[in-house]
C-alpha cells in the first residue's frame, strides 16, 4: 500500500504535516520546566473543543480509547456497581466487556446494529430506578462499526426527566474533534476520546474530560486502578513518563481545531459526508444507519450487496488501489464496508475515496456504473463550496 494515498478508515486519520512536524521534536527532560507549559496547552486545547465549561480537568494518558474507558470505569465506580448501557455496534458492546470484567453489573439495553441509544428504553430505565441503583450511564456518541451518531443530550434529558443522579459517560472517540460535543450543555460527565481520529494524531494517547461531579466521584470509587488512576493523574507532576511528542502534537492539533473554529469544523465533516452519502445513493446502495437522522459525519457504513464480501472489498482496493477502507466488524462484518470522512479530510481527498470504492466495486463485478458516485459528489460540493 502506498504511503502517499489517503487512508478512509475511521482512525487511525490522515495526519497534516503541521502536526507531524509538531510530534517529530528532540527528546526532552519531561521533569524540566521544559515540559509542563505543553502539557497544560494541550489539556486547555482538549477543555475548549470539548465545550467542558468550569470545574472540570483533562488528563492525558499514554493508551488509546479503550484505556479512557477503563479510566472512566476504575475512578468513578465501585466493585458491584450498576451501570446502564446499550449494545447496538461493535464499541457499544466492547465498552460492556470491559465494565463486566471490573466486576460491574451491566444493566444491558439491546438494539438493532444501525440503530442509535435506545433513549426510551433508557427513560424507562432511569424512571424505574426508585432507588438510584443505576451509578452510570453509558452513550457510545458515534458507533463506528455502523456509522451511527446517537443523542446524547436526550439521553441527558432522560436522566433529568427522570431525576437520576446517575454519571453520563459518553464514548466520543470517533466523534470528538470531528462533529459537534457540549460536554457542558449535554451534562457529561466522563467523555472519552483517542488522539488518533478527530485530533489527526498518531495512536498513543488516550483523552479524558471529566466533570466536576466525575471528580467527586472519584473520593468514593473502590475498582482497583494503578496506571489508570486520575488522583495521579492530577497530583501536580506526570506519574510517569509522558508521551512528550504526542502531546505537543496534541497542542498543536488542538490550536488547528480551534483556529478553524469547532463550528466550522462540524460543518465541514457534515459537508463532505452528505458528499460520501450522496455517492452511496448513486451507487443504488445503502448506510448501515436506519435512518438519516443516525447518519454519523465521521464514517459511512455502506451495506454491500448479499453474495458480496464486504470484507474482501475492502482487502481488494488495499491491494489493487493502495487505499484502505474499514472493514465490517462483528455482526456486519462481510455485510458492509466502510468510508471513513473525518479528521483531514478535503472535498478532493473524499472525491479519491469515491472513486477508488467505485473502481473495487466494479472489479466485483457489483452493478454501479463507475463514475455515477463521484458526479453526485462532485454536484454537491460545488453546490456547497466555500465561497
Amino acid at each position: 500500500m502506498s504511503d502517499q494515498n489517503p487512508v478512509f478508515i475511521p482512525g487511525p486519520t490522515n495526519i497534516p504535516e503541521t502536526i507531524r512536524k509538531a510530534c517529530d521534536i528532540p527528546t526532552m527532560d519531561h521533569r524540566s520546566a521544559a515540559f509542563p507549559p505543553i502539557y497544560d496547552k494541550a489539556r486547555a486545547g482538549v477543555a475548549r473543543v470539548l465545550n467542558m465549561g468550569v470545574g472540570g480537568e483533562v488528563v492525558l494518558f499514554p493508551a488509546t480509547g479503550t484505556g479512557g474507558w477503563e479510566a472512566a470505569v476504575t475512578n468513578t465506580l465501585a466493585p458491584g456497581d450498576k451501570v446502564l448501557a446499550a449494545r447496538h455496534g461493535m464499541f457499544s458492546q466492547k465498552w460492556i466487556d470491559l465494565c463486566q470484567r471490573h466486576g460491574l453489573d451491566v444493566q444491558v439495553v439491546e438494539a438493532p446494529w444501525g440503530a442509535g441509544v435506545p433513549v426510551d428504553a433508557f427513560a424507562q430505565a432511569l424512571a424505574a430506578d426508585t432507588g438510584h441503583a443505576i451509578k452510570a450511564v453509558l452513550v457510545t456518541h458515534n458507533e463506528t462499526a455502523t456509522g451511527v451518531t446517537s443523542d446524547v443530550g436526550a439521553v441527558r434529558a432522560a436522566l433529568d426527566g427522570a431525576g437520576h443522579p446517575a454519571l453520563l459517560m459518553v464514548d466520543g472517540v470517533s466523534s470528538i474533534a470531528s462533529i459537534p460535543f457540549e460536554m457542558a450543555a449535554w451534562g457529561v460527565d466522563v467523555a472519552v476520546s483517542g488522539s488518533q481520529k478527530g485530533f489527526m494524531l498518531p495512536p498513543g494517547l488516550a483523552i479524558v474530560g471529566l466533570s466536576a461531579k466525575a471528580l467527586a466521584a472519584m473520593q468514593d470509587a473502590g475498582l482497583p486502578r494503578c496506571f489508570f488512576d486520575i488522583r495521579d493523574m492530577l497530583s501536580g507532576i506526570y506519574p510517569y513518563t509522558p508521551p512528550v511528542a504526542l502531546i505537543n502534537g496534541l497542542a498543536a492539533s488542538t490550536d488547528m481545531l480551534l483556529a478553524e473554529g469547532m463550528a466550522a469544523v462540524a460543518a465541514r465533516h457534515n459537508r463532505i459526508a452528505e458528499g460520501v452519502r450522496r455517492a452511496v445513493a448513486a451507487w443504488g446502495l445503502s448506510p448501515c444507519a436506519q435512518s438519516p437522522e443516525l447518519y454519523s459525519d465521521t464514517v459511512t457504513a455502506i451495506v454491500v450487496p448479499e453474495g458480496v464480501d464486504g470484507n474482501a472489498l475492502v482487502a481488494h482496493a488495499a491491494s489493487a488501489y493502495g487505499v484502505a477502507f474499514g472493514a465490517g466488524l462483528g455482526a456486519v462484518a462481510g455485510k458492509v464496508f466502510r468510508i471513513g470522512h473525518l479528521g483531514m479530510m478535503t472535498d478532493v481527498m473524499a472525491l479519491a475515496g469515491i472513486a477508488t470504492a467505485e473502481m473495487a466495486m466494479a472489479d466485483f463485478g457489483m452493478d454501479v456504473t463507475p463514475g455515477s458516485g463521484v458526479a453526485a459528489a462532485q454536484a454537491w460540493y460545488r453546490e456547497t463550496r466555500a465561497g
